[in-house]
């Protein structure tokens, strides 16, 4: 949500840690928001194919539709995880699962 409020205000590069300021093409971060923004469209119609994003991040020239508010969900776990967890807890917008890998 964070990165729609910067977008909207024409400050999408504050998401880039500063530690980074002169290691990037700031066009090609603009482009790379721009196409994460578009592929998060709450409906599935309006977010470009993979194949799309793939033509929209190599080309400097290739127009990028403005994306809309993206969607985002809250909302609590279903009543048969609450059953299977020991506690429940409130799903939030940023939060990712993380898998840990281990080689055999």
């Amino acid at each position: 949500m964070q990165t729609w409020k910067l977008w909207c205000e024409r400050k999408s590069l504050e998401i880039i840690d500063p530690i980074h300021k002169e290691s990037y093409i700031e066009s090609e971060v603009l482009r790379c928001i721009h196409n994460g923004l578009l592929c998060i469209q709450e409906d599935a119609a309006d977010r470009p194919t993979m194949s799309t994003v793939v033509l929209m991040l190599g080309s400097d020239t290739m127009p990028l539709p403005k994306p809309m508010k993206a969607a985002f969900s809250v909302g609590r776990m279903s009543n048969l995880e609450d059953s299977n967890s020991k506690s429940s807890k409130d799903n939030y917008v940023d939060e990712v699962p993380i898998s840990s890998v281990s080689p055999r």
